[in-house]
């Protein structure tokens, strides 16, 4: 399985994450739009080393909540989450082109990540702007036991799918992740190791009341925000092959 992180979330003067060291271990960089990290300079940078490197790049559109770092639910209406997708989409890409690179797929950030695997509606939303889009462009979300229905409901808009898990994410009995704000939503090194190698070996991972959820994975999320963290992605980039 390949490995993403998400990238390029500095803001002016605050710096978020080891990109630079964290780039030559993984294979795909979701990279933020500005609507909850990122700006103009700092996409610029961070699409520039994902080409040196080699990787496929993704856009990471989020709730327009800088302040909350786009972890915070919006009650925005089907149409501004279509147009504030779109428009993240198409500011990425056309800095990507302006240095002969293209973006391969979408993941959305946060709580609008999130709220897409909890809401038609939303999901409705972000399919709606990948198909008005002027070229295909994948969907990343999260791998579930219900990835044949949401399969068939992206190919109804046009849209395939890029299945993903998560190293340091507990999961829910519904397959979906622990919200953080719950005690052992994020998983310490030992059990990130041991869910990711359970993933690999066994195509499952292990709920938070102890349940087996069987995944089909496409790719695994990974972070680096810290030296830990980079050391943990070249362990997890060992397991994974």
């Amino acid at each position: 399985m390949k490995l993403n992180c998400d990238l390029g979330e500095s803001f002016g003067s605050w710096k978020m994450g080891l990109d630079e060291q964290v780039m030559p271990h993984i294979d795909m960089a979701n990279i933020a739009c500005g609507f909850h990290a990122g700006d103009p300079s700092t996409m610029m940078k961070t699409l520039m080393l994902a080409k040196q490197h080699g990787l496929a790049v993704g856009a990471h559109p989020s709730y327009p909540d800088l302040v909350g770092f786009g972890r915070r639910s919006m009650q925005c209406s089907e149409q501004e989450i279509e147009d504030f997708v779109l428009y993240q989409i198409a500011a990425i890409d056309g800095m990507a082109q302006s240095i002969e690179l293209s973006i391969d797929y979408v993941k959305p950030h946060g709580a609008l990540y999130n709220d897409m695997m909890r809401q038609e509606s939303t999901r409705k939303a972000i399919y709606k702007a990948l198909a008005k889009y002027h070229r295909p462009l994948k969907l990343m979300v999260l791998a579930t036991a219900d990835s044949e229905y949401l399969t068939n409901e992206a190919s109804s808009y046009g849209i395939s799918l890029l299945f993903e898990a998560f190293a340091d994410r507990r999961y829910t009995d519904e397959g979906l992740l622990t919200p953080r704000s719950q005690s052992g939503a994020v998983l310490d090194k030992v059990a990130m190791l041991a869910q990711v190698e359970q993933l690999v070996k066994d195509g499952s991972v292990t709920s938070d009341s102890g349940k087996t959820i069987h995944i089909q994975a496409d790719t695994v999320c990974v972070h680096g925000d810290n030296e830990q963290a980079i050391a943990i992605v070249k362990e997890i980039k060992a397991l994974c092959g």
